[in-house]
Order: C-alpha cells, then sequence, then structure tokens
C-alpha cells in the first residue's frame, strides 16, 4: 500500500469511436467487456486496489456512463466519481481532478491512469508504483515508458539519454518528448533503441501539476483555480457553466511536451495495449496467426485471422481473412481488420448524418 497523500486518477471520458457498434454515446467501450469477465475501468479498478485503496481513487467519466461507472464499481465512493459537463481532452479533465484533490490535500500526489488500455501482466506493473510516485513527490513529472514492438505512428514517443535500457525502475531523465510521428520518423526512432512510447501513465504533485497549466495553459488554468471549494454546494453549477471554456487539448501537448522536469521508467514489458480498434483486441486473444477468434456460436472454413462478435447470432465464414464482423440488434460492421482504426470515420459520418439512434 502507498502512502496517504497517493491517489489514482482514472480516465474513463472518451468516446470510444472505434469500437462502433458496440461502443455507443449511452455505453462506450470503458464500461463494456472485451477481454474476460469484467469492463476495461472494473480491469483498471483491479489493478490499481492493491496498492491504492478505493477511497483515495478517483474517476473521472462523462454524463452519459457516469450511472453505468457508478454500478460496476461500488467500492468508489461516488462523490468522487465525476463527469466533465463537456469533453474538453485530457488536460482540462486531469487538472480539475489535481484542483480538487490539492484542495483535500495540499501534499496529493497522483497517478493517472486511462481505462482503455489492457495489461496483462499487471502485478509487475504495479512494481513500478512505488519508484513512480516517489519521484513525483520530490516535484517530477513521471512518464511510463514502453520498449516499441513496431514503428507505430499513432503513439507519443520519448527520447531517452543514449544507453537507456528497457527494464530500470528507476526514473531517467526524458531529453525530448516527440507527439505522434510519420512512419519514416517512428522507423528512426526503433533503430536508435532509445525512444520509448508514452504508456499515457502519469505521476505529479497535484500542485505541480496545477503549476504547470498555469504556466502553459492559463487561461483554462485560471477557469479551473476559480471554482468554488469542492464540497460547496456551488461547485458542481460553477464547473457546469464554466468547464465548457477550457481549452481542448490533451495534456500531453499542453504539459508534457513543454515540461523540464520530466522524467520517464523505461519500463520492463507488463503486457501493455491500449486497445485502440478491433484489430488491438483481436491482437491480444490471438494465439496464432492462424486462429479466428469468434465470440458466439461461428463456424469459419478455408478462413483466418478474424475476430467475430455477433451478438448471439449464428455467423459462418467462408473463404475470407483478416476481417472484423461485429453485430448488434440494430448495426452490423463488416471491415479489413487492418483499417480497424477507420471504424471512427463511420462514426463521424453518422454524427455529420445526424443519425442518432445509430450513436
Amino acid at each position: 500500500m502507498l502512502k496517504e497523500n497517493c491517489y489514482g486518477l482514472i480516465l474513463a471520458g472518451g468516446p470510444g469511436m472505434r469500437f462502433w457498434p458496440r461502443s455507443r454515446r449511452q455505453s462506450s467501450r470503458q464500461v463494456l467487456k472485451f477481454i474476460g469477465e469484467r469492463s476495461l475501468i472494473q480491469e483498471t479498478f483491479e489493478r490499481l486496489k492493491p496498492y491504492i485503496p478505493p477511497e483515495r481513487i478517483w474517476i473521472i467519466t462523462n454524463q452519459a456512463i457516469r450511472s453505468k461507472v457508478l454500478e460496476q464499481l461500488p467500492e468508489v465512493p461516488a462523490e468522487q466519481v465525476l463527469s466533465d459537463p463537456e469533453n474538453r481532452s485530457t488536460a482540462p479533465a486531469i487538472g480539475l481532478v489535481a484542483r480538487i484533490l490539492s484542495s483535500i490535500d495540499p501534499e496529493a500526489v497522483m497517478g493517472v491512469f486511462p481505462s482503455d488500455h489492457a495489461i496483462q501482466k499487471p502485478a509487475r506493473l504495479r512494481r513500478l508504483f512505488g519508484n513512480a510516485f516517489a519521484a513525483a513527490n520530490e516535484g517530477k513529472l513521471v512518464v511510463l515508458g514502453l520498449q516499441p514492438r513496431w514503428p507505430e505512428t499513432a503513439y507519443g514517443y520519448m527520447e531517452f539519454p543514449r544507453g537507456t535500457k528497457a527494464g530500470s525502475a528507476l526514473p531517467v531523465p526524458v531529453l525530448k518528448f516527440r507527439e505522434k510521428p510519420d512512419e519514416r520518423t517512428a522507423k528512426q526512432y526503433i533503430a536508435a533503441e532509445r525512444f520509448f512510447w508514452n504508456s499515457g501513465m502519469f505521476f505529479w504533485r497535484a500542485d505541480v501539476l496545477l503549476e504547470k497549466l498555469r504556466l502553459h495553459l492559463p487561461e483554462t488554468a485560471a477557469i479551473l483555480d476559480a471554482l468554488p471549494s469542492f464540497s460547496d454546494r456551488r461547485f458542481a453549477a460553477r464547473l457546469k457553466q464554466t468547464f465548457p471554456h477550457c481549452e481542448n487539448i490533451s495534456i500531453d501537448c499542453a504539459v508534457l511536451e513543454r515540461a523540464e522536469n520530466l522524467v520517464g521508467i523505461p519500463c520492463e514489458d507488463f503486457g501493455w495495449s491500449d486497445l485502440g480498434s478491433w484489430n488491438a483486441v483481436y491482437e491480444i486473444l490471438a494465439r496464432n496467426s492462424e486462429t479466428n477468434i469468434a465470440m458466439g456460436d461461428v463456424i469459419c472454413r478455408a478462413s483466418q485471422r478474424n475476430y467475430v462478435d455477433a451478438g448471439g447470432k449464428f455467423v459462418a465464414l467462408l473463404g475470407v481473412s483478416d476481417l472484423v464482423v461485429v453485430n448488434t440488434p440494430d448495426a452490423l460492421l463488416v471491415a479489413d481488420r487492418r483499417r480497424a482504426r477507420e471504424v471512427r470515420e463511420i462514426v463521424e459520418q453518422l454524427e455529420r448524418e445526424k443519425r442518432e439512434k445509430l450513436l
């Protein structure tokens, strides 16, 4: 168990468009089950619980799924499950919770954990918490870095000093934080062997993070600073009124790219996946290159490497490969598995066409 001034923040506010048609506004991916018997947010909570007790775990989500989060995580006090009035990305959301924690506990140190990750070796991850929280308590901004397994263009990278090896549990300086590269640059990062993926898991003192926001995101910081105390009955109404005026920007772009006191832990492999698409779910569940992953009653003939979630309907595959097939009562998705990230473009088209029943 960590010190009493250590808190966990679970981020659960993203729309999860790449998991359409199962992920919808009223039931987005954080509260859905993709791997095993627990939802993604339940899995995240279970990873934290051995080190951070429920009374020190906070969650920020959206109003559409808050009731489902409360239902799935009854151990977390209801007042610690917040819903932001409008999605303004991660910088305002994290800043809001930092503002609350700092007012409750001036010594608060917070770990930030996305709820849309899969971690297959959680014990290895938890072994890093002690050093990460300790460095954060000293005023550092701490990022968990992952040795890249391929030249990914959808992740941010951090540059470590030459000779940095994966598996160190101690923080080392981050020379530069780099946002999503093009494919050529990503290949150069792989060859250099000192660039690590940004895992999206961060540790910092709440007051340090607030100071960084005041420096780099002053308009948003001013909005958050002007909120009444969390215990004030005016808090919710003022938050609803002012939060939509915060800048729409990620914590990566707002703070990490500009921070001077940024360190990272070049982690050993703990089985991380960002679960960014149906293909990521397939990759975790697949046993070999010829495997079809089937949820339900499925027959496959001369078919390889398909993912099928038919929602109780019998499905037969014949002579097809590398497909995603997802069926719900009102929608059917059939997609090239290698283009699964583009599913969000379908959702964006549905939004433009105002087809609300499908959203």
